[in-house]
């Protein structure tokens, strides 16, 4: 969603920085052997990271679904109708373009690694069909092993995104009040959330597919909507009713992470309307950074994994496997993953993005009318 910078929820950028840098530090744990000779050193640390930090996905999964909530029909409305396929274009540009230039990199890093180390978390090189699977967001559907770090999170947003936008269009095309649409709305992501709680989400051959994750999407999705009326309140604590019949039969900690989440995002609505009448000169100056290091997320999250193989290789072949030496290269990758995630949002991501908002706005090319029912 695109918000000015006056306009944003200074708690949104604060999860997504927390969840993007626990992700990166997350990947930093047991990819390439840094950390394995540094576990010594923070034994506690490296354990935390590798496993429990990863639960840490249900942050971008609820601000995910918040976040699309607002940007598909702001508060529950659907204002315009909703074209389908360039909703889904659109996303899958803004998703796939940044990401197939992170592969690239990701390519050359592995070769790279493998040239100066044996691990286990470097990939082999690619096949085509390896490659194109991921470029098509496919890769886990189909079997074939990730060429970097997290890339199923990609795919599995791209599925939740059209499954909002695929009942949003429904809805809409069945209803044609709008007071109907908004009451509706709701109760589909209920009933997707009670299923995906209590039956799909204890299943992990699940975990490639969306209704594995619906329950912590949809209920940022309804945590967005809650402020609107009664009766989305009321879905909303419905659904957060239908979390906890699936935490008392089966008890998973992300689902309680997600729903805590959620309740914390439509608590802290009010911060937002202060935010957005405050002055820009009165902003203190960590707003601003932690806006932008919001903003860098997705590129740092594409790009850690290479930055990570290229200083494991170099640790590998040139520093002596010390514990606190060791360390000082984790702390490095890190660094370095926020820098180049900041360079590649500059120099890839953005102007990308500005390519895809143009051809949006002429219609992808097709013909689309510039007026009347163009939703995007």
């Amino acid at each position: 969603m695109s918000m000015s910078h006056s306009q944003r929820l200074p708690l949104i950028d604060l999860l997504k920085v927390v969840a993007s840098q626990l992700i990166v530090l997350h990947h930093l744990a047991f990819y390439g052997p840094m950390a394995d000779h540094a576990a010594p050193l923070m034994p506690r640390l490296i354990d935390w990271l590798a496993d429990p930090a990863r639960m840490v996905v249900q942050v971008f999964l609820v601000v995910g679904g918040y976040l699309a909530a607002l940007s598909l029909a702001p508060d529950g409305r659907v204002h315009t109708p909703t074209r389908v396929t360039s909703r889904l274009l659109e996303r899958y540009l803004r998703l796939a373009l940044p990401l197939t230039l992170a592969l690239l990199l990701a390519i050359v890093a592995a070769a790279l690694a493998r040239n100066c180390m044996e691990h286990p978390s470097v990939p082999v090189s690619p096949s085509p069909i390896q490659f194109f699977a991921h470029l098509l967001l496919l890769q886990d559907v189909i079997g074939k092993e990730a060429l970097s770090a997290g890339i199923w999170y990609v795919a599995i947003d791209l599925q939740l995104y059209a499954a909002l936008v695929l009942w949003l269009a429904m809805v809409v095309a069945l209803l044609k009040r709008p007071d109907r649409v908004r009451q509706v709305l709701p109760l589909g992501v209920v009933v997707a959330v009670a299923w995906s709680a209590v039956c799909v989400n204890r299943q992990s051959s699940w975990d490639i597919w969306a209704p594995y994750f619906f329950a912590a999407y949809g209920l940022g999705v309804l945590a967005a909507w809650a402020r609107t009326g009664r009766s989305a309140r009321m879905a909303f604590f419905l659904a957060l009713v239908s979390v906890l019949l699936g935490l008392w039969l089966e008890w998973r900690d992300r689902l309680a992470i997600a729903a805590s989440l959620a309740v914390l995002l439509w608590a802290s609505h009010g911060i937002r309307s202060r935010i957005a009448h405050r002055s820009v000169d009165t902003r203190s100056t960590w707003l601003d950074a932690l806006h932008y290091l919001g903003q860098i997320s997705y590129a740092t999250f594409l790009v850690h994994f290479p930055v990570s193989m290229v200083i494991n290789a170099l640790f590998t072949a040139y520093v002596p496997p010390a514990a606190g030496l060791q360390a000082v290269g984790v702390l490095l990758a890190w660094v370095c993953s926020i820098l180049a995630g900041s360079l590649f949002h500059h120099v890839a991501e953005a102007p990308l993005m500005r390519l895809v908002s143009r051809c949006k706005a002429s219609g992808w090319g097709w013909g689309q009318r510039r007026h009347g029912a163009l939703t995007d």
